[in-house]
């Protein structure tokens, strides 16, 4: 029984296992009795794991379109027709994936797969997107809703754009970025994810070019494939955005925008120089091309000084600014913010109105009250204190890898960038891995083309407790040894050397 796979589609191989054979059996091709065939022989004759066809032949058993039978296997089962009540007619199964958009089909669950995984508390998380649990701050929201408790008017609705007095707090946030803006340019959003997604809807239309810093957010890839964009990554260097690429590609492709994280870039970690914002931007002018710019982890900084937002820089209202509370304070808020032109603003609060109505209104209130009774500054330093010790046990435990793991050490963020050996399999390192409970992000989801990447991953610093960083990082630093090794016996036993 063979049946046509696509390795390319994003459609998990044991759907696309499950979806084939369930159309044979609508059709009548495969007839009630029909007995599949093992999972061990459908796994060898299609060049995929037991798992996978155990998980197809489970999708189909809970279709009711075939049974396990010991002694047997697992069998077509007969399709029995209900008797007829006049017009009543047999009702099959629906299957819902020809329905879905072709884009969305595009888009994989890498992000939704993370999490599962890492919200289990035996498992070490080297994955996460997020801070320390530990570090936020209960205490003090607790005594602001004591202090001030909620009325009616804050579990009213919100306007569109947010509550004027968080606005306001914002603006004066900003200021300690460099960036001077009043509150009516502020708008509040469900974190700056939500930003994404309305300048991807407001700018985007299947086929236009996007350029995005590559490797880059893999939400914001997944974010302009769902709008049927075609992505163009653009490396980078320890400076930032390589411009002599970009040059080349605004003149070739004519993108709608230019999406980019300055500020300990995710996931490498990188600071743009001043002299490439300055640059990026001035390429920006030359091509009408505007930029998105966000700018979660920019107050997550262990140097002395902070480089402007590319926002700060531009004059002539080219950035669409993104930022979030989700990094500093925790992510279950979904608070964040843009300042935009008023003309993508209006679009913005048009966009709004339509997904959600307004961010909730409780959870403004809660955060307005943090930035202006001055506890933000305080909150920061004590968790920026803490991440920088964090960063400095991750930075100490990569180097003792003997140079086998390659990275720089950054100087704020979240993440460490780091090459493995080219002879080490990535799915076999993520095997091992998880087999004593240690997940953390590959790097090729950061790619607009996932076939990149292959020999690069991503670990988070700032999730996990020292003792279990240190726990997490030693399995990781174990398995990359094991796997070096015996790639280096093949290599001595067949006289092959790797390819790099």
């Amino acid at each position: 029984m063979r049946l046509d796979i696509n390795r390319n589609e994003t459609l998990p191989v044991y759907m696309q296992i499950a979806n084939r054979i369930k159309e044979q059996i609508l059709s009548g091709i495969l007839p009630a009795g029909f007995v599949l065939p093992p999972e061990r022989k459908m796994a060898d004759d299609h060049a995929v794991s037991r798992t996978t066809v155990i998980r197809a032949y489970e999708e189909l058993k809970a279709l009711g379109l075939v049974a396990s039978h010991r002694g047997k296997g697992t069998v077509v089962t007969e399709r029995k027709v209900p008797e007829s009540h006049g017009n009543d007619q047999k009702v099959f199964p629906l299957s819902w994936y020809p329905l879905f958009d072709k884009k969305i089909a595009n888009v994989s669950d890498t992000v939704s797969e993370l999490m599962h995984a890492g919200n289990h508390n035996d498992v070490i998380s080297l994955a996460a997107g997020i801070g320390d649990p530990n570090l936020y701050p209960i205490s003090t929201l607790q005594q602001i809703q004591r202090e001030s408790p909620l009325e009616s008017d804050q579990l009213n609705l919100s306007p569109v754009e947010g509550l004027y007095s968080l606005r306001e707090s914002i603006s004066r946030l900003m200021t300690g970025r460099n960036l001077s803006v009043s509150a009516k340019e502020v708008m509040i959003l469900a974190g700056s994810m939500q930003g994404i997604d309305f300048a991807a809807r407001a700018l985007l239309s299947p086929g236009d070019a996007v350029i995005v810093e590559e490797p880059t957010f893999l939400q914001a890839i997944q974010c302009f494939r769902a709008a049927g964009a075609k992505i163009i990554g653009i490396p980078i260097d320890r400076e930032g955005i390589r411009l002599d690429v970009l040059e080349a590609q605004l003149a070739r492709y004519k993108p709608k925008f230019i999406y980019t994280i300055p500020a300990y870039h995710n996931p490498t970690g990188v600071v743009m120089s001043i002299e490439r914002r300055k640059g990026l931007l001035d390429l920006a002018y030359r091509y009408q091309v505007p930029i998105l710019e966000d700018d979660p982890y920019g107050d997550i900084s262990f140097a002395q000084e902070k480089l402007p937002p590319l926002k700060a820089l531009d004059p002539y209202g080219y950035v669409i600014y993104l930022s979030t509370f989700s990094k500093v304070l925790f992510p279950g808020l979904r608070i964040g913010w843009t300042i935009a032109p008023e003309p993508v603003m209006r679009k913005f609060a048009l966009l709004k109105q339509i997904a959600d109505l307004h961010v909730n209104t409780p959870g403004q209130f809660l955060v307005d009250q943090f930035l202006r009774k001055g506890y933000y500054e305080a909150h920061l330093r004590r968790t920026s204190l803490d991440y920088q010790k964090k960063r400095d046990v991750m930075a100490k435990a990569l180097t003792q890898a003997k140079g086998l793991i390659h990275f720089e050490i950054p100087d704020g963020g979240f993440y460490f960038w780091c090459r493995i050996p080219y002879q080490i399999s990535q799915k076999e390192l993520l095997a091992l891995c998880s087999d004593q409970g240690v997940i953390y992000t590959p790097g090729n989801v950061f790619y607009p083309q996932e076939s990149d990447g292959e020999h690069w991953l991503r670990l988070n610093f700032t999730y996990e407790s020292m003792d279990r960083l240190e726990r997490g990082l030693s399995i990781l630093i174990n398995a990359v040894k094991k796997l070096n090794k015996q790639s280096s016996q093949t290599d001595l036993e067949t006289g092959s050397r790797p390819i790099v």
